[in-house]
């Protein structure tokens, strides 16, 4: 069988290390109630053999390369339609799942942001998610307020997930080697199912705050509510990185009230 070419452009690197694959695909909990998984980006497939192994889940994997596409076929006749040569970014999701999934990776680090949006606006169905980001990337996850990781992206997470950081893997466990280190993460489903505000509008508070960082929330937040018509709120006198999910979702109910 021959083997795949990494493609740049696709921000390709595969994975090698078994002991790590394993790791990432025994970071599921099966327990959470879902039966399908999909792999996304799963290259040769060496995360696949380890899901593959595993009776208790129905997998699926998903990729865009036409190269990685024909190599799966090849070594995983199996699986049929649960093969999908598609854009994961681009998913329809009711097409494949039903009302609980986990989704896992070792995610193309070029496209690991757009792809926890997606797993987000999926929230109410992916029970968990595991795999492989660039290790900033995961940090950023699972940071705490305070810290100057915490960002639009950590809090978006934590609203809907409890997230962890699970472990490091060095470059050298890649074909090519990335640059940078690696760092596995799970997010497995909290039970909020409502936050208890207007979620468009958190959203708009989470972004507006972190794209001004430096400023007070006061400053910061203008162009969602005038300062004339902000309240004596003391959360308006702090910087986005010092609020907790729950501070924004009070500052959220708060702006909606005097707005």
């Amino acid at each position: 069988m021959s083997t795949v070419r990494a493609k740049k452009h696709l921000g390709q690197h595969f994975l090698n290390d078994k002991n790590a694959a394993k790791r990432i695909a025994d970071a599921l909990d099966p327990s959470l109630g879902f039966t399908q998984v999909l792999e996304v980006g799963p290259g040769m497939g060496v995360l696949s053999d380890f899901l593959l192994e595993k009776e208790e889940f129905e997998t699926f994997l998903i990729d865009i390369d036409d190269e990685s596409i024909t190599y799966l076929q090849d070594k995983y006749p199996q699986l049929g339609d649960r093969l999908i040569h598609g854009d994961f970014l681009t998913l329809d999701f009711n097409q494949y799942f039903g009302e609980k999934m986990a989704v896992i990776g070792n995610y193309p680090y070029n496209i690991s942001s757009q792809i926890l949006f997606k797993i987000l606006e999926e929230r109410d169905r992916v029970m968990q998610m595991a795999g492989m980001f660039q290790k900033e990337v995961a940090q950023r996850c699972v940071a705490q307020p305070g810290t100057k990781e915490y960002g639009i992206i950590s809090v978006f997470l934590q609203a809907y997930y409890d997230v962890e950081y699970l472990f490091t893997v060095k470059a050298g466990a890649f074909n090519p080697p990335p640059k940078v280190l690696s760092g596995v993460m799970r997010m497995t489903r909290n039970n909020v199912t409502d936050l208890g505000c207007d979620e468009a509008l958190f959203w708009k508070v989470v972004k507006a705050g972190f794209n001004q960082r430096r400023k007070t929330l006061r400053n910061a937040l203008s162009s969602i509510i005038t300062k004339d018509k902000m309240s004596n709120n003391p959360l308006y006198d702090l910087r986005a990185e010092r609020l907790t999910v729950q501070d924004f979702v009070d500052l959220t109910n708060d702006i909606a009230q005097t707005k």
